[in-house]
Order: structure tokens, then C-alpha cells, then sequence
């Protein structure tokens, strides 16, 4: 279905907000705020301070992670009689890490429209402020609680090639520096704290460096990594040695083959019959 980008009055908005500084948002997030017929917020008392600066008078509904579903179905409900909804997280934009996926795929399978309005964000001050490539780069998100998982994770994009951004909790960005200190050695990241309020700072180095920094553990947390060309070492390995080095790492047999397959830019059905037929 196409649609317009002026406003429609029905259709689900979703309109990203201030990060930290409440002048960080467009014209246009605020005329939709005022136009809609109601507004979805993570946090209902953050969104009350957001249009009180703003002198903007509106209903607000609650919607988070833990009421995501039924919240959905109620979106869904005022698109049904012909009104207009906008859908807003507590800082930065919907559904990046934050809630809204439910919502946005309920609406496009009933044929309304989605307005993804552009603004605020963390991902991008971060990268651009890194000094680090921002032609290709990959977003994760927040990594896994668990040490072991976030320990896989790591070793997973330490082996992309492209500059990686990822979200930290305070209360778990030690952890993480630590893992990423081991992990990528030397390796040259960003840390971003704070982007847009009063105290934001950048820290740039080794992990283990930052690790040295103080306040690092306070406020919202944004790491980049930068990307590192890999070398074809393994062209100089058998099938069977470029295989066994992914197993030496605690990967499956599967997702060994399925990894030396992308590294070498051939099937996984052919990595899997070489290895089947010279590996035993």
C-alpha cells in the first residue's frame, strides 16, 4: 500500500524523541503530537514532561515491553474507528531497542498506514563522533545479560569486518570492557555517555584504557568498535584446519561449516561433503 508523508488522519506515527536535551526534535514530531488522536508512551510520566515543555496538550496511553501485546491490539482498536495514533519510546526512536514491533507489524497487516518520522537517536552521534568508518557499519543492540552468551556475541562481531555499535547498561558496562579487553585486545572503541545532556563525555582508546576512566558506569552508554579487515589467512588452511579452528572456538560442527562457507565464499553443502569425506 503507498502512502503520503503530510499528515493523514488515520495512521500509526512513530515519532522519536529527545535523547537527553527536550530541543532535540523536529517540527514536524511535534505537529504530529499535537494532531494525533492519542499517544502510546514507554513511560507515560517522561512523555508528560516531553509536551509539557511544549505546552502540548494530549492523551497519553502507556505502552512498554510488558503490556506490548494487549497495549498492540488496543492501537489497533483506534486505527479501526478512524483515528490517528502516535507511538513514542522514552528517548530516541520506536522499536530501536525499545518497544513498538507488535504494533507496526498489526497495522500494516490491516492495510494502515506507518509514518516513521526521522530524529533523535543514540546510534548516530556515536558513530559519527568516534572518528571510526560510517560507510558500512552494524547496529546489535544491547548484548545478552548472560556472560557466556555476551562472551559469544563478542566473539562474533570482533570477526566483522565493519564498525559495530552496541547499547550498555551502567550496571553491566565493567563486565562488558573487561569481555571486550580480552576479546579484541588492542582493538580501538568509543565509548559515548550521556549523548546530548549536560554531562556527556567520549572516551576513545583500548578497552583497557577506558576501563581506567572515571564515571564511566553512569547514565545511558553507547560502544563503538571499529571494524578491522581480516586478513585471508585461512586460504592457507585446509578445509578441514579452517573448520577445526571454529571448533576450537566452542562452535558447533554445523555452524563451523555454515561460518568457513561465508568465509570462503562457496556453499555450505560443499564445505560440509569436503569435510565428511576428508575429515574422518
Amino acid at each position: 500500500m503507498s502512502q503520503k508523508s503530510y499528515f493523514e488522519k488515520v495512521a500509526l506515527y512513530l515519532v522519536p524523541t529527545p535523547i537527553g536535551n527536550l530541543d532535540d526534535i523536529t517540527i514536524r514530531a511535534l505537529e504530529v503530537l499535537k494532531k494525533v488522536d492519542v499517544i502510546f508512551s514507554e513511560d507515560t510520566r517522561t512523555t508528560k514532561i516531553l509536551l509539557n515543555h511544549y505546552n502540548i496538550i494530549n492523551k497519553t496511553i502507556s505502552y512498554h515491553k510488558y503490556n506490548e501485546k494487549n497495549s498492540s491490539e488496543n492501537i489497533l482498536k483506534y486505527l479501526e474507528n478512524g483515528s490517528s495514533v502516535a507511538v513514542v519510546s522514552d528517548r530516541g526512536a520506536p522499536l530501536i531497542s525499545d518497544p513498538g514491533e507488535i504494533c507496526v507489524r498489526k497495522a500494516i497487516e490491516k492495510n494502515f498506514a506507518v509514518i516513521s518520522l526521522p530524529g533523535p537517536n543514540a546510534i548516530l552521534p556515536a558513530i559519527t563522533s568516534s572518528g571510526f568508518s560510517c560507510d558500512k557499519f552494524v547496529f546489535f543492540g544491547f548484548l545478552d545479560s548472560k556472560i557466556s552468551k555476551k562472551r559469544n556475541e563478542l566473539i562474533e562481531i570482533e570477526r566483522n569486518e565493519y564498525t559495530t555499535v552496541i547499547y550498555e547498561s551502567p550496571h553491566r558496562i565493567i563486565e562488558t570492557l573487561n569481555l571486550i579487553n580480552e576479546i579484541f585486545k588492542e582493538r580501538q572503541i568509543c565509548l559515548a555517555r550521556e549523548i546530548s545532556k549536560k554531562h556527556e563525555e567520549i572516551y576513545r582508546g583500548t578497552a583497557k584504557e577506558i576501563l581506567d576512566e572515571e564515571n564511566i558506569t553512569k547514565g545511558e552508554i553507547v560502544i563503538v568498535i571499529s571494524g578491522e579487515k581480516k586478513s585471508n589467512n585461512y586460504e592457507n588452511l585446509s578445509i578441514i584446519e579452517h573448520v577445526n579452528l571454529y571448533l576450537k572456538e566452542g562452535k558447533e560442527k554445523n555452524e563451523a561449516i555454515k561460518l568457513v562457507a561465508k568465509d570462503r565464499k562457496v556453499t555450505k553443502n560443499l564445505i560440509y561433503s569436503e569435510y565428511l569425506k576428508k575429515g574422518k
